[in-house]
C-alpha cells in the first residue's frame, strides 16, 4: 500500500493512462452494481483502516466542497453568524452547478485549522463528510471522479489500484489484454 502523497502524484500521473483505460473496461464489464459497490466498499475499510486521514487532509487542501442550503444553515449555526455574512466571508456561488449551491472561496479550507477540520463533524458539509465518496452507491458512474481523485487522496488512489488487481489483471487480463 503506498501512502506517501508526493508518491501517489507522481503514480497517478504516470497511470493515467491505465486508469482511463480500466474505467472504460469497468464501464463494459458487466459486473452488477451492487457486487462492483460490495467490492469497492470491502477495498475501502481495508485500505481507510490503516491510512490516518487527520495527518493527511489533503482533500481539505487541494478540493472544494460544495454545499447546499443545509449545509450552509449549519455551518452558520455553528459559526454563529449568519448565511450572509457566511457567504460573504468564505463562500462564493458554484456557477458550474446550480445558483443554490457554493464553494468555498480559496484553497485550502478556510475552516481547516492546525491541519484540522474546526467544524464538528455534525455541522460539517455533507460533501466533506462523504469524502471520499467511495462508499456511496453505483461506483461505475462517478468513474471521472476517482480517477481525479487518485492523485489527491491515499485511500481512493489504493483503492483504486487494489481494485485493478482484483477484477482487471487477475480475472480478465486473458480475455481482455488489449485493454492494457
Amino acid at each position: 500500500m503506498e501512502t506517501d502523497l508526493n508518491r501517489i502524484k507522481k503514480l497517478s500521473e504516470e497511470k493515467e493512462d491505465e486508469n482511463w483505460k480500466f474505467r472504460s473496461f469497468l464501464k463494459v464489464c458487466n459486473i452488477p452494481s451492487k457486487k462492483m459497490d460490495s467490492i469497492v466498499h470491502r477495498l475501502y475499510h481495508q485500505v481507510a483502516s490503516k491510512i490516518d486521514c487527520e495527518s493527511c487532509v489533503n482533500c481539505c487542501k487541494e478540493l472544494n466542497a460544495v454545499l447546499d442550503q443545509e449545509d450552509l444553515k449549519k455551518l452558520s449555526k455553528c459559526l454563529e453568524i449568519s448565511i450572509e455574512q457566511l457567504k460573504d466571508q468564505y463562500l462564493t456561488k458554484d456557477t458550474d452547478l446550480d445558483s443554490k449551491k457554493f464553494t468555498f472561496k480559496k484553497r485550502p479550507c478556510p475552516l481547516l485549522k492546525n491541519n484540522l477540520c474546526s467544524i464538528p463533524i455534525n455541522y460539517r458539509p455533507k460533501d466533506c463528510v462523504s469524502y471520499p465518496y467511495l462508499l456511496k452507491k453505483d461506483f461505475t458512474s462517478r468513474l471521472m471522479g476517482v480517477i481525479g481523485n487518485c492523485s489527491v487522496c491515499l485511500i481512493v488512489f489504493n483503492v483504486y489500484e487494489l481494485l485493478k488487481d482484483e477484477i482487471w489483471h487477475k480475472h480478465f487480463s486473458d480475455v481482455f489484454s488489449d485493454f492494457y
